[in-house]
């Protein structure tokens, strides 16, 4: 399935600095109710000249594992793998959330690399129009429910791509500069999750943590996470109806319209 989403990256943009998997094989070939989408690949491209989005893509295809991720995987900055502000708030959402980040699928809104947002000069949403067909397959044959985006810029996009208006969820950090984070859903029940972004704000912090929006949400669309969650509530005694854990609490939960509580 790799080479099918492949197939839908702009040839334009296949010799120029960037990337599009952030994470591997396995990832980008099994359902998947969640995908991560950040803004664009950050560095000088000037300097990275021969990190083609061509070379990228034949690196993850033949010399990465199946299992692999960015944010786990790689050295960023100088820094032991992992271990960069940005990958360390990345992993401790999927800590949270309980996802293995070698198979959870990744990715860019814009696949072309840039120091900032601007040095882009005013071509993001040409170039994000660009690359959304690819988005739209893996949101389609993977069958995600729930899209986080790192950082205001992607979530605008992915919103707008969605139809994603109704604000379901918020976060509001917890300390004087009081940034937010929030879902909104589309008609067809699917959400988008716009967080403060890693680089920028130490999600490990309790205060500034808003990876109970991604959680929230999981358990609002995905029979697992609700599952999980329920498995931890008091008396709950499951039965199996169609395959799936229910009682009569999921029941009435479902007619009152029960919203989960914050931090859960």
């Amino acid at each position: 399935m790799l080479k099918e989403f492949a197939e839908l990256i702009p040839k334009s943009m296949l010799h120029k600095s960037g990337e599009v998997f952030f994470s591997g094989r396995r990832a980008f070939g099994l359902p998947s109710e969640l995908y991560v989408l950040g803004a664009n690949p950050g560095g000088a491209p000037e300097g990275m000249q021969d990190s083609t989005v061509s070379r990228h893509i034949e690196q993850v295809f033949h010399d990465k594992p199946a299992n692999w991720s960015a944010y786990r995987d790689e050295s960023w900055h100088g820094r032991a793998r992992g271990k960069s502000p940005m990958q360390r708030g990345v992993l401790h959402l999927f800590k949270k959330i309980g996802i293995d980040p070698g198979e959870a699928p990744c990715s860019e809104v814009v696949f072309l690399r840039s120091r900032s947002l601007p040095e882009l000069k005013g071509n993001y949403e040409q170039l994000a129009a660009q690359c959304w067909p690819f988005h739209q397959a893996v949101i389609n044959r993977l069958g995600v429910r729930v899209v986080v985006c790192l950082g205001k810029t992607a979530g605008i996009s992915v919103r707008r791509y969605l139809k994603a208006y109704t604000q379901t969820d918020e976060f509001v950090e917890k300390n004087k500069r009081k940034w937010e984070s929030l879902s909104h859903k589309n008609d067809e029940g699917m959400f988008v999750v716009t967080l403060t972004h890693p680089s920028q704000v130490a999600w490990t912090s309790s205060a500034s943590d808003p990876t109970s929006l991604v959680k929230r949400a999981l358990i609002r669309t995905d029979t697992k996470h609700r599952d999980r969650y329920l498995a931890r509530r008091r008396n709950f005694n499951p039965i199996r109806i169609e395959g799936g854990m229910i009682s009569d609490t999921v029941i009435r939960d479902r007619e009152t319209g029960f919203d989960y509580p914050n931090g859960e």
